[in-house]
Parts: structure tokens; sequence; C-alpha cells
């Protein structure tokens, strides 16, 4: 096969199966990553993912600030073609209009569904039943790019977000090493999106971690599993924020008003919802660290804990 010259661009974990793939295969010869962040009190410099792979392999790094004016040293290593997963920045056309064979994308959905920087937790947010990976052309605009291959998965109803992180994370991999002879070969047809099926993933911001538990039990459930393991969504219970990672869809049909513990089971704490009960299985207190709901029950006063309620900000 022909070592073309690859420059990656990504940023987060789920990159890092796509780039370890890339290395195996082709000739790597730059990677163009987030700049470095200040952690913590001390200010600790913390690498992405992707700069550590990099590092691992000796393999150039480039990190712009901003990558609409700061390029000229990704054009110089002269690429074949470029390929972006979970970047974090918009590509200027200086840059997509220049390697050989394009600048190819690979997308955590089906695409034209769920464009966007989290369509992985809204998909699961949303209750879809599939989901999967978009290899595609990049344009100007977001995730809008002609599709050069899809594969679909199913999404388990138990399934949460790192479990479906994962699980993408490679399959992109796969479907990228196997797409990637077809483009260069010129085998592949690319097929445009169709604009009217158009759905957004977009970010997830600080509101959207919220669980209102005046809404569905169906939908309490999704955007629990959803945000799981990170960032959690949570509520507040006594005036201190709870965050909640795993639950299950309870049968208590209390009349109680919304938000309230209504039930207390050996594994779990029964919460009214508009339309039932969702049990908590999984939890974190302010301050604390994650425990099992069993754990937790085992050091309150069970009978004073039923009767409260979560309540809004």
């Amino acid at each position: 096969m022909e070592k073309i010259k690859v420059i990656f661009m990504g940023t987060p974990e789920f990159s890092v199966p796509i780039l370890e793939g890339l290395i195996r295969e082709y000739n790597v010869v730059g990677v163009v990553t987030q700049p470095d962040k200040e952690v913590g009190r001390h200010k600790e410099i913390v690498f992405s993912p992707i700069k550590k792979i990099a590092i691992e392999n000796n393999i150039r790094i480039i990190q712009p600030a901003k990558i609409k004016s700061e390029y000229s040293e990704i054009l110089n290593l002269n690429p074949d073609i470029i390929i972006t997963c979970a970047y974090g920045q918009i590509i200027p056309k200086q840059i997509l209009d220049f390697p050989k064979y394009g600048c190819i994308n690979v997308h955590a959905s089906l695409l034209p569904r769920l464009r966007g920087g989290a369509p992985i937790q809204r998909a699961i947010i949303n209750g879809d039943e599939k989901t999967g990976i978009t290899i595609m052309y990049m344009n100007e605009s977001m995730d809008s790019g002609d599709i050069l291959s899809q594969q679909e998965i199913n999404i388990p109803f138990e399934m949460n977000y790192g479990e479906l992180h994962d699980k993408l994370s490679c399959l992109g991999s796969s479907l990228l090493l196997e797409t990637l002879p077809k483009i260069i070969d010129g085998s592949i047809t690319p097929i445009k999106q169709d604009e009217e099926l158009v759905t957004f993933g977009r970010i997830i911001k600080r509101e959207d971690e919220f669980l209102d538990f005046d809404t569905t039990t169906i939908s309490i459930y999704n955007k629990i599993r959803g945000l799981s393991p990170n960032p959690g969504a949570y509520s507040i219970l006594e005036g201190k924020i709870v965050k909640i990672y795993k639950s299950r869809i309870g049968k208590n049909l209390s009349k109680a008003l919304s938000g309230t513990i209504v039930n207390i089971y050996k594994d779990g704490i029964g919460v009214k919802t508009r339309d039932g009960e969702i049990i908590i299985e999984e939890l974190k207190l302010e301050g604390k660290k994650k425990i099992n709901a069993s754990e937790y029950l085992n050091g309150v006063n069970k009978d004073k804990l039923l009767g409260k309620r979560f309540m809004k900000e």
C-alpha cells in the first residue's frame, strides 16, 4: 500500500484509536492538537491524549492557538491527506483545499443526523436506538461535507455514554482504515447529505446537565446514562449538588410531588417523576466520591430520607 503522507488533527481520548490505526498503516508526518491546558490550583500543564500518542511515536506536533491564521507549519509538511477527528477548531479553507486527497473527518453519528460536538451524548439523551460512524469530506460548514462511508450500530437500552464512546471510537478507526484505500484509488463515490434530514448534537452545557424530575421517567433515565460517566447529570438535595450516574426505571405510582424520594430499596433510591419513578443506583454527593446507592444508604437514616425532595437550583 502506498505510504501517503498523513497529517492527523484531533484532541480527546475518542481520537486515540483513530490515530493509532493510522500510525500502523500510513506515514503520519504530523499531529495537530489543541494547546496544552493548565489544570488545578498549581496550574499543572496537561497534554491532550493525542499529543501523548504523538510523543510516544516521535511524530511532529503542531498546536496552533488559532488555526485559522496559524497554518503555514501544517502546509509546509506537504500532506497528501489530512484526517480530523474531534479536533476542536474550525479548519480554514487554505487547509481544506491543500491536500491531494482532501481533508477527511471521522464523525460519531449517522450524518446528516447529529451534526456538532456532542453526537454521542445527544444520541443517548434523545433515546435513539441506533447511531454509527460517518467518514466524510470536510468543507467550511460544520459536518456538512459529502459522505464517503458509514457504519451503523445499535444502542442497547442500558448502554451509557462512556460505553458507547469507546465502541464508536474503535469503530471509527476500523471504518477509516477500510475507507482510505478507496479514497486514494478513486473507487468511492461521495454522497451529498440530505439537508432536510439534518439534526444537531450540540455541545453539552452546564444547564443541560441539570436533572429535572418533573419530566418523564424515560427522559430522566436517558439523560442519566447519556451523561455518565462524565460530566454526570445532577440535581439538588438539601441545598447540595448530587450527581447521578446510574438508574433504572421503577414502578411506584405515588402521587407525591416530582423529585420526592418515595421509596428506599436495598440497592437504590426511588424518586417520583412526572409519570412514575426513577431509581437511583449510583451517585456522588458534593465533595464526596462516587458510590453505589447501597453504600450511601448504609450511612443514612432511611426513614428521614423518605419524603425529602430534589429541587431546582
